[in-house]
């Protein structure tokens, strides 16, 4: 099993984001994040860390615990989406990805109106 971390950069999100390519951001940061800084796109699903610690695959939605589901984990700066990243990698999920510092970079690097905190 490959236990690298599959990172993603804030372009690289941009960019497939431009295309009809189906796949999810999954923002594992907890709620009262999503009042300073969230990106708004319908593949944005957030299921905070501290849920998916309690209910690990229980927490994610069908299309989600498929082993071939595409997903970007999303958090504040990049450590609790490569935590997420690494756990979903060594469970089984083959397209996952951790997006390289998190949507504070995003905000920086693509789009400043997503907000910062």
């Amino acid at each position: 099993m490959d236990e690298t971390l599959r990172e993603i950069s804030v372009k690289e999100l941009s960019a497939r984001m431009q295309i009809s390519h189906p796949f999810t951001i999954l923002d594992v940061r907890e709620e009262w994040e999503l009042t300073y800084a969230k990106i708004t796109d319908e593949r944005v699903l957030n299921i905070p860390i501290s849920r998916i610690g309690r209910l690990l695959r229980a927490s994610f939605p069908a299309e989600l615990q498929e082993p071939e589901a595409e997903i970007v984990v999303m958090c504040h700066h990049g450590v609790r989406s490569a935590n997420v990243t690494m756990w979903m990698s060594q469970n089984g999920w083959r397209n996952v990805s951790s997006l390289a510092g998190g949507i504070a970079a995003y905000a920086l690097e693509i789009d400043p109106t997503v907000g910062e905190y």
